[in-house]
């Protein structure tokens, strides 16, 4: 089951991130198609490719720990992981987009922190 949940902030509104790069939140989704519950926050970075990888992965630990462990604590979901996402433009989700720049991260929600869990 693949499904929208009411997003933790304004669509239009931008999110500070350390990088400073500008990013508003495209959607917040939850699935359970792999196999658990995640929580999918979607995020639309127009700068991310000038930032690049690095920085963007400390944007994406910033979100986790800003915008998706207020949002469970809010809502009382309690999912397996949290799938952090920046892309360029807007994506729809399980779609394949050649030439847009977008990266992920993954999270385990623990104890009130984000717990990157490598690929």
């Amino acid at each position: 089951m693949v499904g929208m949940i009411a997003a933790p902030v304004a669509a239009e509104a931008p999110v500070q991130v350390p990088s400073g790069q500008p990013v508003v939140l495209q959607e917040v989704r939850s699935d359970d198609t792999p196999g658990a519950l995640w929580l999918r926050v979607r995020f639309v970075a127009p700068q991310i490719a000038g930032v690049g990888q690095e920085a963007s992965a400390a944007d994406m630990d910033h979100l986790c720990a800003t915008v998706a462990l207020p949002y469970l604590a809010e809502v009382g979901h309690a999912p397996d992981r949290v799938v952090i996402s920046l892309a360029e433009k807007p994506v729809p989700f399980g779609e394949a987009a050649p030439g847009v720049t977008q990266y992920f991260e993954i999270y385990r929600p623990e104890k009130g922190r984000c717990i990157w869990e490598g690929f």
